[in-house]
């Protein structure tokens, strides 16, 4: 055997065995976290962590870059890192065993930190699978290691040489042994954790599945005819429940139980403050109504928006029972700030919510109770303002205050404390880079100004001149409007760009903005081939 595989072999061994310690770590601290509560398993808490660290421009670039795969993305990283770190531990393991089973106690005090530091922790508990979990791989890390270097590895200098043959056979078989054994172990309690806590999922499913939507005492109004084209490669008018975007920061879906849901409003300006649960929720007025949502992370003609039919109590009837009321008539509280069950922060203008518009508590979407993804039991939701500052899913608490006094989690990350949604237009069809052939090509696509209605849609070709589009029949002022143009396509590469203008005579600014701090401006653009 040459000296350069004498040299890998050991190193390569001590390397699995730092991968193995760090799946057994990972195995049982989600054991240990049935114990305490999901959100408590390293990979979330350490994700969540990231996630809340992440400075702004880098969580805008993976939501462009991954769309709704942008936690994926960052659990696969997480577990990289940990990977490439237990590796690098179980080498540096053949020489100083203690060392590196140290090194792995101090990982397990980073997962608990972080875990404990979530806004959703509520108990030192939190810290129990990280600290669990890597007790287990410190030990199964020394143990390991020291069936390749002998008794002598824990000390720096190197270890005395065995005997060859019959000692050398048995540290091998010990080692292959050993690494079966924890990853059989580490496998089963991986099982065993993932199904106790699919349980839980499984009871807050059946929750849900009991959840029967009373009748609303406002139904939505009819839409009128034509307010969806019906256009090949044009948005529906009313986005599938399946289709709707998802933007949050919770690495797992909360899954609560409606039984144990409770919403707490308090805070200052309260006069009678109100716990209501859900049952008690049902039995108020509840309101239908068609509202489209935007999320502020939406590019220029980004997909991070759409429409939906709600059902829910008005909010502003709440508020009024618990004695709020607006700045402008002597109110002291200015914000409302939501408080999510993962720990989210939406702070909201009380002025906005108070003013008649269909600010709702929201218990049903699309005709169906919330699904889970989307903020069931209940979410708040309020037409014309962005998501950030108003959508605020899995909420728990609803407190009262100033805009002065207190920053809501995406405020204190540089983005704006007020978010009006902005009048915005986007081309569905035809797509970017698209072939088509010459004379009358359909080009449309969609246009909103939630809570001001859309006025007029303009298209242009390489720069020309403006021509009219045609407007779908207009839905509800909280709903986007569909538009079309029949364009008399000549062959070559064109640009096409499109405009809206909404009912306060406002038109969208061509000046190109990012998303932060109060969301993207500008207008879209595609470049097709007319052949």
């Amino acid at each position: 055997m040459s000296v350069r595989r004498k040299t890998f072999l050991p190193v390569a061994a001590a390397a699995l065995s730092g991968l193995v310690a760090g799946y057994a770590a990972l195995a049982v601290a989600e054991l240990a976290a049935v114990a305490v509560r999901p959100e408590a398993s390293p990979v979330t808490a350490v994700g969540g962590a990231a996630i809340d660290r992440t400075p702004s421009a880098v969580k805008d670039w993976a939501i462009r870059s991954f769309g709704t795969n942008d936690k994926l993305m960052l659990q696969l990283g997480i577990l990289t890192v940990l990977a490439v770190f237990a590796a690098v531990l179980g080498a540096v393991a053949l020489r100083f065993r203690r060392v590196a089973s140290a090194g792995v106690l101090l990982f397990g005090v980073v997962g608990a930190v972080a875990a404990t530091g979530r806004p959703d922790s509520t108990s030192p508990l939190d810290a129990v699978p990280s600290v669990v979990g890597a007790l287990v791989a410190a030990v199964v890390l020394y143990v390991l290691v020291g069936r390749l270097t002998g008794p002598d590895a824990a000390s720096p200098t190197p270890p005395t040489p065995r005997p060859p043959v019959s000692g050398s056979v048995l540290d091998r078989r010990g080692f292959v042994v050993g690494v079966a054994g924890v990853a059989a172990a580490s496998t089963g309690a991986g099982f065993l954790g993932r199904r106790l806590n699919a349980a839980g999922v499984e009871k807050a499913a059946a929750s849900r599945a009991t959840v029967e939507l009373p009748p609303p005492a406002s139904a939505a109004p009819a839409l009128p005819r034509g307010v969806d084209l019906k256009l090949p490669g044009l948005s529906p008018f009313t986005t599938p429940t399946a289709d709707f975007y998802r933007v949050d920061t919770a690495l797992t879906v909360p899954r609560v139980d409606v039984d144990s849901w409770k919403l707490r409003i308090h805070g200052q300006g309260v006069s009678r403050p109100l716990t209501l649960g859900f049952p008690e929720l049902l039995r108020r007025p509840l309101v239908e109504r068609d509202i489209t949502l935007t999320c502020v992370s939406n590019e220029v003609g980004g997909s991070y928006v759409g429409t939906a039919r709600w059902l829910g109590v008005r909010l502003a009837d709440l508020l009024e029972e618990a004695g709020v009321r607006p700045p402008s008539k002597g109110g002291s509280a200015d914000q409302l700030v939501a408080r999510s069950v993962d720990g989210m922060t939406l702070g909201t203008p009380v002025e906005t919510v108070l003013d008649g518009r269909d600010a709702l508590l929201a218990v049903g979407m699309n005709g169906e109770p919330l699904p889970f993804a989307h903020g069931f039991p209940v979410r708040m939701l309020v037409p014309g303002l962005f998501g950030y500052v108003s959508a605020c899913k899995w909420i728990r608490d609803i407190e009262l205050t100033t805009f002065d006094a207190y920053d809501p989690y995406w405020v204190r990350r540089d983005w704006a404390a007020e978010a009006p949604v902005k009048t915005e237009s986007r081309i569905d069809t035809p797509k970017p880079f698209a072939n088509v052939r010459a004379g009358t090509v359909v080009v449309a696509g969609v246009a909103w100004a939630q809570h001001k209605g859309i006025d007029r849609v303009e298209v242009r070709v390489d720069g020309g001149a403006w021509q009219r589009a045609e407007l779908a029949a207009e839905g509800p002022v909280d709903t986007w409007r569909q538009w079309s143009w029949e364009w008399p396509a000549t062959p070559g590469t064109r640009t096409l760009e499109v405009r809206a203008t909404d009912r306060t005579g406002y038109t969208q600014t061509d000046k190109r903005a990012r998303p932060v701090p109060n969301g993207a401006s500008g207008w879209h653009s595609v470049v097709v081939t007319v052949a």
